[in-house]
């Protein structure tokens, strides 16, 4: 049976493709991320590195059948498929806390071609705190800061992080069936929020976490020292208990966090948007076109979620930046010397 080209696209392809073009034109960069979600996120990554000189085009990794996710992504990162030419762009999931415990988990950290979020997913990005303002903004077309994002998200994060590490602990020593992601985004999900008293949800989250810890020791005794070195671990990959939202599982966080949040925040801003037309309008007519005009302008909470740049100045970006940097500037230094001609063929 005859294979397709396209089944063996690889680095080398997009190499010889490459050199088949003129020496003024561009080098072309295919750039594999795991899902259509994940191509606006790359595209805004990696623009900031293209010139005369390179392009990046950002793709799905599938060309026989139509496949998603990490794992499709890191198939094309096998031995002889690798190059300058082909990059993977991925979540960090849980494989960067894992550093390098599992096989998929040392193939994205020791990969010079695999580049990853840092934090757990883009999801986590794009609800980066100090940004979230900007996102009601957005939303209600109103700026009045009613609520602080920071101080609740680091407040959430101080209260989850003792089980953050009992989390990260159990994917690393196998007994994740005895501990899950999901009973991790159950205990999590703060519920009952409001505006007016976000610290109720705070309290009512610290109670839940403390007991789940506490049933955790029980299950595991004799556990502590283990604990302890895998909280001194986390630490020293760069995660802070401030901070321990942007590593928990993404769409979680999205989903069941912030939207709900999200969603009472920008209700309150609407709201006070439409009482002051309602109070400030001269007559019927007046007061009908302004709303309209209004509510007309009004934006997607989600939408606008997954448009959010504003985690560019984050700390999990900044690295991501910082290996990617590292990465097309030993690139250019190759291909410049390949390029340079062979002194000893000179020479003859």
């Amino acid at each position: 049976m005859s294979s397709r080209l396209t089944d063996h696209i690889n680095s080398q392809y997009f190499e010889a493709a490459n050199r088949l073009t003129s020496k003024q034109a561009r080098r072309r960069i295919v750039a594999y991320v795991e899902s259509y979600d994940d191509i606006y996120f790359w595209r805004t990554v990696l623009s900031r590195y293209e010139n005369e000189q390179r392009y990046f085009e950002v793709m799905l990794p599938s060309h026989r059948k139509l496949e998603r996710g990490k794992k499709s992504v890191l198939m094309n990162f096998v031995e002889g498929h690798v190059g300058e030419d082909m990059i993977a762009c991925v979540d960090a999931d849980y494989d960067y806390l894992m550093q390098g415990r599992t096989p998929q988990s040392k193939k994205i950290l020791e990969s010079p071609y695999v580049f990853h979020t840092y934090a757990y997913a883009i999801e986590n990005m794009q609800c980066y705190a100090p940004s979230l303002h900007e996102v009601c903004v957005a939303v209600t077309l109103n700026d009045h800061r009613i609520f602080d994002f920071e101080d609740y998200f680091q407040q959430y994060s101080q209260a989850i992080f003792p089980l953050f590490v009992w989390s990260v602990w159990a994917y690393r020593t196998g007994n994740h069936n005895r501990f899950s992601l999901t009973d991790f985004s159950r205990v999590t999900d703060p519920g009952g929020f409001s505006v007016g008293h976000p610290q109720t949800s705070i309290d009512h989250l610290r109670r839940k976490v403390t007991s789940r810890v506490h049933l955790l020791q029980n299950q595991f005794p004799g556990n502590k020292a283990q604990y302890l070195q895998t909280k001194e671990d986390i630490k020293a990959l760069g995660i802070t208990p401030d901070t321990t939202y942007l590593y928990i599982q993404g769409h979680s966080l999205f989903d069941n966090v912030v939207v709900p949040i999200l969603t009472k925040v920008c209700n309150r801003l609407r709201q006070e948007r439409q009482d002051e037309i309602m109070r400030t309008s001269c007559h019927h007519t007046q007061r009908k076109n302004e709303m309209s005009c209004y509510e007309h302008s009004l934006q997607d909470i989600r939408q606008m979620l997954k448009k959010n740049t504003g985690s560019q100045v984050s700390q999990p970006f900044l690295r991501l930046l910082a290996d990617l940097s590292a990465y097309l500037d030993a690139s250019s230094a190759t291909t410049d010397d390949s390029d340079s001609p062979n002194p000893d063929i000179m020479q003859s």
